[in-house]
């Protein structure tokens, strides 16, 4: 069985990704490449990813350029590993899973993975790319115990268990496990993959196995690595583009080390996909980070200085690059958030004070806190009622949405929210008409707040007020999110305040981590999260039934073999948050606002976010180029 038609009917030929026979193309050189690089005939794997874009309705491009764009941070150019998203498998625009850099991947039974690489397809420095470098990274690199110590990762196991690997011929590999893994393939499509392949032929020079014992110790040398180990690590570097040597199979590539403020990304000339006129893409020749302060990017992208701009712009700078539209030649695209609420308010059901965990944990405490948030008003002073008052859960776009996981327990009703509080028996109040709580303190409740998004804040200073009618006090304490990260930890914080689920846009084809107490990094259960993490060495096993649930749940998609499962999953999953408020969420679908300045093929209607999407890598940056 072909994996896209496991996946969902018709997904193997899309109309706009074609894998076919190079020689049904007239291949047209790039203007302006190293006249010493080999023909593009040679540079391009013999079946490549042929891309119709008239298909897609847009239009075909002309190869040149350069486009500026702005970061907050040096590290930030690690950004072009995700914008660029060529991936093994990759998410297209309508959220299906297709095949990028490998030609094809057949599935079996859930549990065997076949794939194959693209014939004649090579890394950035020209070296072929293949069957090889797949088995360097599992029985070199991820097997290896001084490389990593920690063992496979949970993307490569099954029921605890690795799989068997095989090289079956130079483009194939596969792996085969004894029980399903559905979290292999969503793994290899995210914005930061775990790049099971490397380049054999560079880090092998840095492999005790491999590499000249004198080599690899003056190497060693040079970057204060105390033996080839932490030297390997260093050099291995798929996503950071912090190592200038490392070949990519990304449209853009780092070869220059020059500055920490500005980086020059250059084309990778043997990238694996053309247009269907033959000419070879990426469209733009190079892509300019420059590093500048954040609090000052929007006004930057204002005045023009970038060609596209999304990163460090948020909704309420819309008005102010809407003005700078005429006077700077650019457009303001408004592309959709795909977060599950912009801003959402999470208490910590593992709280370490016994009086408060059990307040966190009744499910009429947190029904009664939602109801007395008025969500059309926060939406109507926020965002100019531009977004979606309701929960923190899918969004309308997600094919798992159902309109109660939106509006459930997320009507504004004081009267009823103060019922429930009565009913718990938060009956009695103290001078000022804030309720008691069963040893008398007063329902004072601090909410912790990174204090990076200004509208976080705004949002707190409302929800007071709304929640001072129902007799609860809210003190909005401004932190770090590393301290706030440490006071989950010990069970200190309280309550806290951060954007929604990453992933609102969802297909029963991706993991529900999100959704379940499986991440020690979560504000809402860090407890249960590390719990799970440590195979129970750490934190605390999940005591309180709808957790448990989630966790069942979360493991039977881990086993499933087919997508009517992982729905019915995903379903009921999603109806646990709904029915239990688990997040308060307050507004989702906001707006991000894009800037685009003399560059073509950028949608004016987009998605916007982290996992799945890329930010601009699910529509496909490769095909931009520059209008003049």
């Amino acid at each position: 069985m072909k994996f896209l038609n496991s996946v969902r009917a018709g997904l193997f030929l899309t109309v706009a990704l074609i894998a076919g026979p190079l020689a049904a193309l007239e291949l047209k050189e790039t203007p302006g490449l190293d006249p010493s690089l080999p023909p593009v005939a040679e540079r391009v794997p013999s079946d490549p990813l042929i891309v119709d874009l008239e298909a897609k309705g847009r239009t075909v491009g002309k190869p040149g350029g350069k486009i500026d764009t702005l970061i907050g941070r040096a590290k930030d150019v690690r950004l072009i590993n995700v914008w660029g998203y060529a991936r093994l498998v990759g998410y297209n625009e309508q959220l299906e899973l297709v095949p990028d850099i490998l030609a094809n991947v057949d599935v079996e039974d859930g549990r065997i993975f076949t794939l194959h690489t693209r014939a004649g397809h090579k890394w950035s420095d020209g070296h072929p790319f293949g069957a090889e470098d797949f088995r360097y990274f599992f029985e070199d690199i991820v097997s290896n115990e001084s490389l990593t110590p920690s063992g496979l990762p949970p993307y490569l196991l099954a029921n605890g268990k690795g799989p068997k690997f095989e090289v079956l011929d130079e483009t194939t590999v596969r792996f085969t496990w004894d029980s399903p893994n559905p979290l292999f393939l969503p793994e290899l499509a995210k914005s930061r993959p775990p790049f099971i392949y490397r380049p054999a032929h560079y880090l092998k020079q840095f492999h005790e196995k491999y590499g000249d014992p004198d080599v690899i110790a003056k190497e060693a040398a040079k970057v204060k690595a105390r033996d080839w180990a932490p030297l390997h690590n260093k050099k291995d570097d798929m996503y950071n583009a912090q190592n200038v040597d490392m070949p990519s199979l990304q449209p853009w590539v780092r070869n220059r080390d020059d500055s920490d403020l500005r980086f020059v990304l250059e084309r990778n000339p043997y990238y694996h996909r053309v247009d269907s006129t033959g000419q070879q893409l990426p469209y733009v020749d190079e892509i300019i980070m420059t590093v500048a302060d954040g609090k000052l990017i929007p006004a930057k992208a204002q005045a023009g200085e970038s060609n596209l701009q999304a990163r460090n712009l948020n909704f309420a700078d819309i008005t102010v690059l809407k003005k700078g539209e005429k006077d700077n030649d650019y457009v303001t695209a408004l592309w959709s958030n795909t977060k599950g609420a912009e801003i959402s308010i999470l208490p910590n059901l593992t709280v370490k004070d016994p009086v408060w965990r059990e307040l966190m944990r009744n499910t009429k405490f947190r029904h009664a806190l939602s109801l007395g948030i008025d969500r059309n008003l926060l939406n109507r002073v926020l965002f100019f009622g531009l977004g979606t008052p309701g929960n923190d859960t899918v969004l309308a776009s997600s094919p798992l949405y159902k309109a109660e996981f939106t509006t459930k327990w997320a009507e504004y009703d004081p009267e009823q929210a103060n019922a429930l509080l009565d009913e718990i028996g938060l009956t009695k109040r103290n001078g000022n008409g804030i309720r008691l709580m069963s040893d008398g303190r007063p329902l004072e409740i601090i909410v912790e707040t990174a204090g990076e998004e200004q509208v976080q804040d705004d949002a707190l200073e409302l929800v007071k007020e709304m929640w001072k009618e129902i007799g609860v006090a809210l003190f909005a304490k401004p932190s770090q999110r590393d301290n706030m990260r440490e006071r989950a930890i010990t069970g200190d914080l309280l309550m806290s305040v951060w954007s929604g689920f990453e992933n609102g846009i969802p297909t029963s084809e991706m993991p529900p981590e999100d959704f379940a107490p499986v991440r020690g990094d979560a504000f809402s259960w860090h407890k249960w999260g590390d719990y799970f993490e440590t195979q129970g060495e750490g934190g605390e096993k999940p005591d309180w039934a709808p957790a448990e649930r989630l966790m069942e749940l979360y493991t039977a998609w881990l086993s499933s073999r087919t997508p009517e499962e992982r729905t019915e999953i995903w379903e009921e999953m999603l109806q646990i948050h709904a029915d239990e408020t688990i997040h308060i969420g307050l507004v989702s679908g906001v707006r991000q606002p894009v800037v685009i300045k003399n560059v073509e093929n950028v949608p004016l209607e987009g998605i916007y976010g982290w996992d799945p999407g890329a930010h601009f890598g699910i529509h496909r940056m490769d095909e931009f180029y520059m209008a003049k």
